[in-house]
């Protein structure tokens, strides 16, 4: 499904978006669009008030960062990795599988 024009993407960098109940964030980093949760796995913070550099995006509660690429926290955080999903670019827009997201928010 669609859930973000590219053009808006790349102008504002991170992007809420709600697909089938779930609440995630897109992010424009790199070149690339990559969706994630919107809450940090740790205390659940909103990630879309958070920072990027670089690939890593930064929880706003606490100095802990998470790899766009893979999910994984930073060293040191015991915690599980941020649930990332597939992402396409097709007619301007940014697509998200829609049944991915269902299987993989529990």
């Amino acid at each position: 499904m669609p859930v973000c024009g590219l053009s808006r993407l790349i102008s504002q960098t991170i992007v809420c978006a709600r697909v089938t109940g779930v609440d995630l964030i897109l992010v424009w980093t790199e070149g690339s669009a990559v969706a994630c949760e919107r809450l940090c796995p740790h205390e659940q913070a909103d990630l879309a008030r958070g920072h990027l550099s670089g690939e890593r995006l930064f929880c706003p509660r606490h100095a802990a960062s998470f790899d766009l690429r893979t999910g994984r926290i930073s060293y040191g955080w015991p915690y599980r990795t941020l649930r990332i999903y597939p992402t396409r670019i097709d007619d301007e827009q940014v697509w998200i599988d829609a049944t991915v997201v269902n299987s993989r928010a529990i």
